[in-house]
């Protein structure tokens, strides 16, 4: 059980990193506080290397003081006890609680009974009372959850002091006094109390000057009227920062179950990178926009003081983790971390009467005051302000709001928006980064976006948005803005590189062209830059939107790839087409002769009167969409039956350009104009028999097309000769490996509903590049490799020529060498065409093998708007199409 750590920094490597910003004063003391949270203090290993680290400190002359929390998941515990006493369930939480500590105690080769049965009484008794009475007061609550901590260090103290080190075990509360807060919440004052903090030579001289180990609890400290107060959930940071405070420590080492603080959580982005160094006021950013590795308030006292702050990791010991200090030597603007913070409610107050109002503001923040609330995000209008309110962690009991809402009522209207979370990009000068960022931020034209706010520190850019999209977004924003290598010396490695076992395969194994990657090497002998289309892939898809039990009638979107066996391929399956040209409609003549005039959709859009006319002359189903046909030729279409597309109002997609609905968009005919529109259909003596929409491209919700189903029946209803509600296209596809593929069975069930509603209606679906983009890769060969600072290139023989998606959406496009795709990917490059503009980059920062001259590369996913969108700039030939 006295297992040295595998390696742990030198004492001159932690002084190194220290100086960036320590106070000389604290940089010479002996002490060196230590927390230790509850996944680390919860097992014999951690408790192992927890006692190397402590030997390894007292053997560089230093004097440590260990802080450090309730076994893991016992604090939780413990609340669960509570609850259940409350609603009287007897249940068998306490004799969980004592298992729990008896086992670590026989791991740790202690004896349980004699360190903690008197605690474990006390927790009985408290728990018996509150069942007897069904009520737990705050008193009780904090005198519970304070057990979680003192059982935990007795254990520790044995343990430690069994294997040599000689241990003052000494409680907290007994250094750590609570200061009343005006204005707060009495609950609040119990629940997260505040205690003072800045030298205190007393405690120094109470500790003596001897070579031990002394070891207390975070989380809890005492009142003035000697009453167990907390400090807050994962007040343990904030305890231990109180001590290095007391102490003028030289420095406070956290050590977590994770090595530091990272650009975002990696539960939700793998590829989040290590921070390994951030001044105190990023630091408090981070902590306080919802990462979750320090408590907010750890970092007052530390930066009053001039104390680093170093981030570690119990089960990893040799990482350097993060530091915090006054000054690091990355000065560039730059979003530092994309974070996500649960547990909002939104406070939205209406009142046209507040335009000029003096002493409105005054007194609606007068109300939170008053009740103790904390207000957090703030937004202003001339008619409205809006604010955010934590209420995690029971922050905002029940009856507290309701006198909230009740007073504010009294100034003016008062809506409640909840659950809600923030999104924040945090940084350092985000202003001056806007317009880099503008991209970026596209990720939110599908989201309504509650509250939006920037920091006067101009340290971070906050969105308040509905909880269940958080997530989602977290993980968009970071691949987009977070580069995977490089951006300076405040990034480290990212979290999969620090902790996955085998290296990462990019390739999706169910990926066709794995499977057939002998014979795409031997077309990639043949042509050094080539489309490859796998018909199985295009038939497999096909009949996957056939197999639709509630749609009616499947088209293929021509634009996306016109390439002559894609379209024998589909039309071989029964698939329709929609064009939009009358070079389209020929083109698809020419390949399939004789074929039926009644299998096309022709939808031009602000074409010249000589095409409608050609359409119609040929007996292809029309659709307009837009009003100026029918006020400008209104005799081209008497006694025609027609389709009318529609804007439904938003737009969707993964980029501006192709979301197809919404006010920025050219298509459709819009929601308001339908009366104009059915004007004009009249007195053209017109009859529409068709209802088309189309919202965009890249949609991964399935719910969309109910939506957009809803929108264009409601619009048929004044149409009564309508026969066929086309739905648009637009079905995503997994982008990148490891995203879900669409979820055919759900768009399938929510058109069901739509299809038992209105019988008499015929849904159609017209994807594109649900059909064949997955189908195509482009092949092409390394050509030159080239590094410039921390920048790595890798050329390739042919570009935006070939494939613009990445200049002009920014799509990504997954990127793999064949030749080496058994090899590990371990280095990060940008892949750029020989293109003469900055912009042409068919992929930035991506995990590759090293890559050689004349190595093929495989750009996935490029059967869609690949070949079609190509051109010859430069005089560069474009990549020719062979389809297997």
């Amino acid at each position: 059980m006295t297992t040295e750590p595998r390696q742990d920094l030198t004492e001159a490597r932690f002084e190194d990193s220290a100086a960036l910003g320590a106070a000389d004063a604290c940089s010479a003391s002996p002490w060196v506080v230590m927390k230790f949270g509850g996944s680390s203090v919860s097992s014999a290993e951690n408790w192992a290397t927890i006692a190397g680290l402590v030997r390894r400190r007292l053997a560089d002359g230093l004097k440590p003081l260990l802080v450090h929390s309730a076994l893991q998941g016992v604090s939780n515990a413990l609340e669960a006890l509570l609850e259940a006493a409350v609603s009287g369930d007897p249940g068998d939480g306490l004799a969980a609680i004592r298992d729990r500590h008896y086992a670590l105690a026989r791991d740790l080769g202690v004896d349980a009974p004699a360190l903690i049965d008197g605690e474990l009484h006390e927790l009985d008794q408290l728990v018996a009372g509150a069942r007897l009475v069904r009520e737990v007061s705050v008193r009780v609550r904090v005198r519970v959850m304070a057990l979680g901590e003192l059982m935990a260090t007795k254990l520790g103290a044995a343990y430690l002091e069994q294997s040599g080190i000689d241990v003052e075990w000494l409680d907290a509360r007994d250094v750590l006094r609570s200061r009343p807060e005006p204005g707060r919440q009495r609950v609040q004052q119990y629940l997260a109390a505040v205690c003072e903090h800045g030298p205190d030579p007393e405690l120094r001289d109470r500790l003596g000057d001897e070579r031990k180990l002394v070891l207390t609890q975070g989380f809890i400290a005492r009142n003035a009227a000697g009453e167990t107060a907390l400090l807050g959930r994962g007040g343990s940071d904030t305890s231990a920062a109180y001590f290095a405070s007391r102490l003028q420590a030289r420095r406070l080492e956290i050590w977590t179950d994770v090595p530091g603080m990272f650009t975002a959580d990696p539960r939700l982005v793998p590829s989040a990178r290590l921070l390994a160094a951030l001044r105190y006021d990023e630091a408090q950013e981070l902590a306080s926009a919802g990462s979750s590795v320090l408590h907010p308030r750890c970092l007052s006292p530390l930066k009053a003081d001039r104390i680093p702050l170093f981030v570690r990791c119990t089960g990893a010991p040799e990482l350097d983790g993060t530091v915090v200090a006054a000054v690091t030597e990355e000065t560039e603007p730059q979003v530092k971390g994309i974070c996500l913070r649960p547990g909002l409610t939104l406070v939205s107050m209406d009142s046209v009467g507040m335009w000029h109002e003096a002493g409105f503001l005054a007194r609606a923040f007068a109300v939170f005051g008053n009740h103790g609330v904390s207000i957090d995000l703030v937004s202003t209008s001339e008619t409205n302000v809006t604010v955010s309110v934590d209420t995690g962690n029971g922050m905002l009991p029940p009856d507290i709001r309701e006198e909230v809402v009740a007073d504010l009522e009294a100034l003016c209207r008062v809506r409640l928006i909840e659950p809600c979370v923030a999104v924040s990009l945090v940084g350092r000068k985000i202003r001056t980064i806007l317009s880099r960022l503008a991209p970026a931020l596209e990720v939110f034209e599908e989201e309504k976006i509650h509250l939006m706010s920037q920091a006067a520190n101009d340290l971070n850019l906050s969105f308040v948005i509905d909880a269940d999209q958080g997530e989602r977004l977290v993980r968009k924003l970071h691949s987009s803005i977070i580069r995977q290598s490089g951006s300076g010396p405040a990034f480290g490695p990212r979290w999969e590189q620090l902790f996955r076992r085998e290296p990462e395969r990019r390739a999706s194994p169910e990926s066709w062209w794995l499977g057939k990657r002998s014979q795409l090497l031997a077309l990639a002998a043949e042509h050094r830059n080539v489309y490859v289309y796998d018909l199985d892939s295009v038939r497999a898809a096909a009949r996957k939107l056939k197999t639709l039990a509630n749609v009616d009638r499947v088209l293929y979107a021509v634009k996306a790839n016109f390439n002559a066996e894609i379209i024998r391929t589909l039309a071989g399956e029964g698939v329709d087409f929609e064009c939009v040209s009358p070079g389209e409609c020929e083109h698809l003549e020419r390949i399939l002769p004789g074929l039926d005039v009644n299998r096309l959709l022709f939808t031009p859009n602000f074409a010249p009167r000589e095409e409608y006319e050609w359409g119609l002359a040929r007996g292809l189903q029309l659709t307009l969409d837009n009003l100026y046909p029918l006020q400008a030729w209104p005799e081209l279409f008497s006694g025609r039956r027609i389709f009318v597309r529609l804007d439904p109002g938003q737009g969707r997609g993964h980029h501006e350009h192709v979301k197809t609905a919404g006010v920025h968009s050219k298509f459709g005919v819009p929601l308001f104009e339908l009366d104009e529109l059915q004007r004009l259909v009249a007195a053209a003596g017109a009859e529409v028999v068709g209802i088309h929409a189309h919202s965009g491209s890249g949609i991964v919700d399935p719910d969309n097309w109910h939506a957009v189903a809803e929108t264009l029946i409601g619009a048929a209803e004044r149409f009564p000769a309508v026969e066929a509600i086309d739905l648009g296209g637009g079905l995503g596809i997994p982008e990148k490996p490891g995203d879900r593929p669409f979820d055919l069975q759900k768009l399938d069930a929510s058109l069901h509903d739509v299809r038992e509603r209105f019988p008499q209606y015929r849904l159609w679906l017209e994807p594109g590049r649900f059909f064949v983009a997955e189908s195509g890769v482009l092949l092409t060969e390394v050509t030159q490799l080239k590094g410039k600072g921390d920048m790595r290139y890798v050329g390739v023989a042919t570009g935006m020529n070939s494939l613009i998606r990445p200049a002009l959406y920014g799509a990504y496009h997954e990127i793999v060498n064949l030749t080496r795709s058994d090899e590990a990917a371990t280095e990060t490059a940008t892949v750029v065409g020989p293109i003469c503009e900055t912009g042409d980059r068919l992929g930035s920062d991506r995990l590759l093998p090293p890559c050689a001259e004349g190595d093929v590369i495989l750009i996935a996913n490029t059967g869609a708007y690949g070949y079609v969108m190509s051109s010859q700039y430069n005089c560069r030939p474009v990549a020719v199409e062979v389809a297997i």
